[in-house]
């Protein structure tokens, strides 16, 4: 049974995958759109869309919450001031994970995270 299991590990520690996350996070909201694996963009998205949802609140403890994963202040800014009031009206749903096929190295399942 794997009660209480939920997300991937990515053969990482946990400080290596948080880590992990906070740098493709800043990646895709300095850059819009990043390749990586599969596995890695299906856990960057809920990771993402939590801090749109709280940039989209907009006030300053959410801002210091975000700045908790984000360390880089010009993407925080981006977040706050570009990036969120495009989602003002939206109810959620604010990335997409396109798969672009195997890489040729490893042939490890690739994929494009966007915002939407």
């Amino acid at each position: 049974m794997r009660h209480r299991k939920k997300g991937r590990n990515l053969s990482r520690s946990p400080s290596h995958r948080k880590a992990l996350l906070r740098n493709m996070a800043t990646s895709l909201f300095q850059h819009e759109r990043i390749t990586t694996t599969t596995a890695r963009a299906k856990e960057l998205r809920p990771y993402a869309e939590r801090l749109i949802t709280l940039a989209r609140r907009g006030d300053l403890h959410a801002r210091r919450l975000a700045a908790r994963r984000i360390a880089d202040r010009d993407v925080l800014s981006k977040l706050f001031d570009d990036i969120a009031p495009r989602y003002a009206e939206r109810p959620g749903g604010y990335t997409r994970i396109l798969k672009l096929g195997n890489r040729k190295g490893d042939a490890a399942e690739m994929a494009l995270i966007e915002l939407v």
